[in-house]
């Protein structure tokens, strides 16, 4: 009996154990901790799941490195993902429809097509801009404070369409000793 519960507890403790962060954000952040993570649905639909690792400075609005992935959970023309963002963009009020223009043409310029699985990451550069990442491989450095605050504030902007996975995301943002 003591035997099971050992290993009961061993099992439990296994499963509650943190998630490995993937091999480029350890690159980008060093010390990478997961802070949340949640799904983005659209008429019950999953379009993908998303996941925020922070360093361990933690979150803060003005700018701390970040990683924000997302696992798509459906084939999506990375032009209309694009269109999606930036019409988000608008929504949070970032940028002028000028910006907006000129980042929508970099974002379908950077954008792929992506499959059930495609993983697509943001690497947040506190004023400098923005890295992606399409499955863990470099696609493009995009240097623009500007485009990279209204990009990261599609999910984390207190007026983000989406505040339910905003929360799940920033769940565990505190800084750590």
């Amino acid at each position: 009996m003591r035997a099971w519960l050992i290993a009961l507890w061993w099992l439990c403790g296994s499963l509650h154990a943190a998630p490995a962060a993937p091999a480029y954000v350890g690159q980008e952040l060093g010390a990478a901790r997961l802070s949340g993570q949640g799904n983005y649905t659209w008429f019950g639909l999953k379009i993908y799941a998303a996941e925020l690792w922070l360093g361990p400075q933690g979150y803060a609005a003005d700018g701390v490195p970040l990683v924000l992935e997302l696992r798509y959970a459906r084939a999506l023309n990375g032009a209309r993902i694009a269109d999606a963002s930036v019409e988000q963009m608008a929504h949070i009020g970032a940028g002028s429809p000028a910006q907006r223009s000129a980042w929508l043409a970099q974002m379908k310029a950077i954008f792929p097509d992506v499959q059930d699985g495609t993983r697509l990451a943001g690497v947040l550069l506190p004023g400098q801009g923005v890295r992606f990442y399409r499955d863990g491989q470099l696609l493009a450095t995009v240097a623009d404070p500007a485009f990279a605050r209204a990009f990261f504030g599609i999910w984390l902007d207190p007026a983000t369409s989406a505040p339910k996975l905003r929360e799940a995301l920033l769940r565990d943002a505190a800084a750590r000793p």
